[in-house]
């Protein structure tokens, strides 16, 4: 099944020049997006975790169903206050500016083996941001898995952990 062809692309969104990878098209279609946790599914066991670390919001869609196939949880990664209680934060620099993730204080064991999570990965700054925040929790950060890389942006260089993505696209298809 070609996965890829059930990716709605949207030029100029959300500003000129930029083709925007629209996932919606996939969710809607049972039978393609049963066929992506599987297949993501094949990837992650690759990692061996033993919880996932999804970033928001979209990450969430698919670390759902990817942790029951896996038989394991996951945990969200947020932006800041976004979560109840104690959280443990990082901070990290952007193209333009800064930002914060956040993850809920205690959810994840000292030394537990951790896949982040997300539906895309394009220049890889909220991915190596996970990644760091996952070791400040002292988490072990084996990982990151991705439905979909912008190959021609290099943002899997960015993690400092290996990346795999189900699909590759470069920005022009």
């Amino acid at each position: 099944m070609d996965l890829g062809a059930r990716i709605r692309r949207i030029p100029d969104c959300p500003k000129p020049g930029v083709l925007f990878y629209d996932i919606s098209t996939l969710l809607v279609d049972t039978g393609a997006w049963s066929e992506t946790i599987r297949r993501l599914a094949e990837l992650a066991r690759d990692f061996r975790p033993a919880v996932l670390a999804a970033i928001e919001s979209r990450g969430f869609l698919l670390a759902a169903p990817l942790a029951l196939e896996l038989g394991i949880g996951f945990v969200m990664v947020r932006k800041v206050g976004k979560l109840p209680g104690v959280v443990v934060s990082h901070s990290y620099d952007l193209e333009y500016g800064s930002d914060t993730l956040q993850m809920a204080e205690g959810l994840v064991k000292p030394g537990s083996r951790a896949l982040v999570v997300d539906d895309l990965i394009a220049t890889g700054g909220t991915a190596a941001a996970a990644v760091e925040l996952l070791r400040k929790v002292g988490a072990e950060p084996v990982g990151a898995l991705f439905l979909i890389e912008l190959v021609h942006l290099k943002g899997m260089e960015k993690l400092g952990v290996p990346g795999r993505a189900l699909l590759q696209f470069d920005g022009t298809s």
